[in-house]
């Protein structure tokens, strides 16, 4: 019985477990994230198109 109690304690930890990650993933980013991610992807773009036109290609 002390079995069948700890299995049925462990299934619902992990039930709840994935519930609350589920609503971490169903969450929108926020705005500014976004804004963040776009500029640091700008930056990432103009350095490699800095890199890529010093004629550093051979």
């Amino acid at each position: 019985m002390a079995t069948r109690k700890k299995s049925s304690s462990k299934m619902q930890i992990d039930e709840n477990l994935r519930r609350a990650y589920q609503d971490v993933l169903d969450d929108e980013i926020p705005e500014r994230f976004r804004e963040l991610l776009a500029q640091l992807r700008a930056q990432d773009h103009n350095r490699r198109a800095e890199r890529d036109g010093d004629g550093d290609r051979k």
